[in-house]
């Protein structure tokens, strides 16, 4: 009998494309997905993966040109955001249909936030891709979902990796995705003072800069000691995926803390930026794989992280 998993997909913008390569993994190594909860683009890769459609739904992913993107962005005039995110969705459905989530093979949860009563969200029925299009409603970017008196945003405005919220059954081993940077947030400078800001950047007052963007570049690198990385040295040479997966973990196992230098005018392209499309989307599920299979070759540094968190509580 196959090892049953909980799994849990944070949000993350076009980097929540590595989920794929993390489910594809986990199958490859022989596990059995029984129920997912999801955030953002989370809520859309694991809804679509307990539809059964992750293989349409990659497939297509991979077909996209930069032009193909740009016409399915649906602009808007609005104060709640400038993209509606609708024609994405219908572009979706021709691919993959509607589901009831009580329907679905494998147990659903997507998260959202009610704007209104500021309270966390958690829909396990009705419409798939309504559940989904509430869920992805980035604030300032994504126009809320309206239905009935509830404005719908969000989910990882108050839950961005639900781990509280998929179903657990007797047995199951729970696995959360987090596929956002860990790079601490730091005081943002006025918009006037930044005048190589786009038009939206602008228009909503630096506001799109502040969440998952794959048309923007990312500024800043991260510096690691060399006699810190040493001890690691081999086991990095051997495993030939997720190098920094790995020095991430050497580093919370040994309460060390990587120092992070945000260096203004830096362009640190994005995959977007140093290829094409598709190639991108290929490399976001090629890391999430290679994250996947660098925590199954090293779960003694998994276990000795964990043990000292539980330690500090």
């Amino acid at each position: 009998m196959k090892q049953k998993v909980a799994l849990v997909l944070g949000c993350g913008g076009a980097r929540a494309t590595a989920h794929i390569g993390v489910i594809r993994e986990l199958e490859k190594q022989g596990y059995e997905i029984s129920s997912i909860s999801g955030t953002s683009m989370g809520a859309l890769v694991g809804g679509i993966y307990a539809a059964g459609k992750l293989d349409e739904y990659e497939s297509w992913l991979r077909s996209l040109s930069k032009m193909d993107i740009f016409n399915l962005v649906d602009f808007t005039l609005s104060t709640n955001g400038i993209i509606k995110a609708d024609k994405v969705l219908r572009e979706i459905k021709k691919i993959i249909p509607d589901h009831k989530i009580e329907e679905l093979p494998i147990k659903f949860a997507a998260v959202a936030t009610d704007l209104k009563l500021r309270k966390e969200v958690v829909i396990t029925e009705g419409s798939l891709f309504e559940a989904i299009r509430a869920s992805i409603s980035i604030p300032m970017v994504i126009t809320p979902l309206r239905k009935n008196d509830t404005l719908f945003v969000d989910g990882g405005v108050l839950n961005p990796v639900p781990t509280n919220r998929v179903s657990r059954q007797k047995g199951d081993i729970l696995i959360a995705v987090n596929v956002n940077s860990l790079i601490p947030p730091v005081k943002k400078a006025k918009v006037d003072d930044h005048p190589h800001l786009g038009y939206f950047e602008k228009l909503t007052n630096g506001k799109l800069n502040e969440f998952q963007n794959p048309f923007k570049s990312f500024t800043g690198e991260r510096t690691v000691l060399k006699k810190d990385i040493l001890p690691i040295v081999h086991k990095m040479k051997n495993s030939r995926f997720g190098v920094e997966t790995l020095i991430n973990l050497y580093y919370q196992a040994e309460g060390k803390k990587v120092k992070y230098v945000m260096l203004s005018g830096l362009k640190h392209p994005t995959k977007f930026d140093k290829t094409s499309t598709s190639q991108a989307m290929k490399e976001f599920i090629m890391e999430g794989h290679q994250i996947a299979l660098t925590t199954f070759k090293n779960f003694n540094l998994i276990t000795k992280t964990i043990r000292k968190q539980l330690y500090k509580i």
